[in-house]
């Protein structure tokens, strides 16, 4: 979600509703992979064709959960490196940059001097 619902206060409640709407999706998905799972299984009675799905479905979730840890970790992983190389990346352009004041002052002081003396 972007824009300004998706940031300060509001952008809690935004993300926490997409993330509750994204499961409750998978949630579907799962249940209808498992119907499409036992469809084909005619000879299963209707009390093993519900468990079947349901431990389907309940491993689904679980695959789904721990795929989302993992990417997860892994994003946070990632930011934490990118906020190291953006901080040493900023310093290095601070360090540039006082570096060519530092020159350009002492070129115009050079130049002010030679310009005294002539």
């Amino acid at each position: 979600m972007t824009g300004p619902a998706a940031h300060g206060a509001d952008g809690t409640l935004a993300g926490q509703v997409e993330g509750y709407l994204l499961w409750q999706a998978r949630i579907a998905e799962a249940e209808q992979r498992a119907r499409e799972f036992t469809g084909p299984l005619d000879w299963l009675t209707t009390a093993q064709r519900e468990e079947i799905e349901r431990r389907y479905t309940v491993d689904s979730l679980h695959r789904a959960r721990a795929d989302l840890e993992r990417v997860a970790a892994r994003c946070r992983s990632l930011r934490t490196e990118y906020e190291h190389r953006y901080t040493e990346l900023r310093r290095r352009c601070l360090a540039v940059t006082v570096a060519t004041a530092v020159a350009v002052c002492t070129g115009c002081t050079a130049v002010a001097a030679l310009l005294l003396v002539f």
